[in-house]
């Protein structure tokens, strides 16, 4: 039972971990799908968010938080003094750090300066640091992206494993420094007004659903005043909703390993039972012989019960030792992504030898409680 809820627990931990690469709490809203004919949701045609979307979204949202306006385009060149490579350009507000998972390692972020006035700097992902100063310092040099210099002003720190975070080969710059030189290509292009999805976070945990209601209502008024109810309109990821899964999984999971121990609690205790009844049967002679020397019953209670109690400590102890040998063991496993190394929760051993410890105590009192009501004589004529 430990064993499992160490493989739990260490599933838990890996869920939450993968999530917080990305960031705390965060919802992706990209866009949706709005009537090619209003009214009619038979025919659907895709659209951006556009930056009114987020202005609106700004000003009215009450629930919504730290609002992240996001402008990403991978087709961007991106060229040093060394070497060039192609990665993902994303264009963010400052208040993008507070939303998503951004470790800085060297130098600064953006801040509402660099937005305000466009200022052409960025900063470079540990995997794009690598692969445009390899061996070299970055930040105070330049780079070139289509042909527009920019001064590197910082770089981040290695977030995750290498292949399985994209924060790791993107180059952030401005928003307003994005809009302006590399605009968002595609719906909405014509009026350069076009993001690629906006980052928030609910006022509380609890409020995902508000936050995402609300700023359905402001898109859907802004896309052609469509029912923003209707089902698969929008395109968005909740890791809030995402941790609420998980955690009544966790719960059913819980509850099963629950009973699992309380079955194998009950198994135990029976064994201990009879375990001590075949000892009180074979020990008869022993216990008649003390008990007419003057052994009173409450001694020969305590002998008995004594020994069902440590029988049961022995087993609890040794069952904990090689659930820790096993975790062990796993610990130098290579797991899947997702997934950390199992471990065991001090609390949830200690709660089972206690649990075990009660169980048998509980099972001994009644083998216990038969050799002390044993007669003197009677035991004495037992072969």
């Amino acid at each position: 039972m430990l064993l499992l809820a160490g493989v739990g627990e260490g599933f838990r931990n890996g869920n939450r971990r993968q999530l917080e690469t990305f960031g705390k709490n965060i919802i992706f809203f990209w866009g949706g799908r709005a009537p090619a004919v209003a009214g009619s949701f038979n025919s659907m045609r895709w659209f951006n968010l556009t930056y009114d979307d987020y202005l609106d979204i700004q000003s009215e949202a009450k629930i919504a938080v730290n609002i992240s306006p996001v402008i990403a385009r991978d087709d961007i060149r991106a060229v040093s003094d060394y070497t060039s490579t192609n990665g993902q350009v994303s264009g963010v507000p400052p208040v993008y750090s507070r939303v998503r998972t951004i470790p800085l390692q060297v130098g600064r972020w953006l801040n509402d300066e660099d937005n305000e006035q466009r200022r052409r700097v960025c900063i470079l992902g540990r995997e794009m640091t690598r692969n445009l100063f390899p061996g070299r310092p970055a930040v105070g040099n330049t780079i070139m992206l289509n042909g527009v210099r920019f001064e590197v002003i910082g770089m981040l720190s290695m977030i995750g494993n290498e292949e399985q975070n994209s924060t790791n080969i993107r180059i952030f710059v401005p928003l307003n420094t994005m809009r302006e030189l590399f605009p968002l290509k595609g719906d909405n292009s014509k009026e350069g007004n076009a993001i690629s999805f906006i980052n928030y976070q609910p006022g509380t945990f609890d409020e995902n659903e508000a936050a995402k209601d609300e700023l359905h209502s402001i898109v859907a008024r802004n896309h052609g005043g469509f029912d923003p109810k209707e089902k698969d309109v929008w395109e968005e990821w909740d890791t809030v909703k995402n941790q609420k899964t998980m955690g009544k999984i966790f719960t059913a999971m819980d509850w099963f390993l629950g009973g699992v121990g309380l079955v194998t609690l009950a198994l135990g205790a029976i064994g201990i039972i009879n375990i001590m009844l075949v000892a009180v049967t074979e020990r008869t002679r022993e216990i008649g012989l003390r008990k007419a020397v003057g052994a009173t019953n409450r001694s020969i209670l305590f002998q008995f019960f004594l020994e069902g109690a440590c029988l049961t400590l022995l087993s609890g102890a040794l069952g904990v030792a090689g659930a820790m040998l096993v975790i062990h063991l796993l610990s130098g496993v290579n797991l899947p992504q997702g997934f950390d190394t199992p471990r065991i929760v001090p609390l949830s051993a200690i709660s089972a030898v206690l649990s075990l410890a009660l169980a048998g105590i509980s099972a001994g009192l009644y083998p216990a409680r038969k050799a002390a009501m044993l007669d003197p004589v009677e035991a004495l004529r037992q072969e």
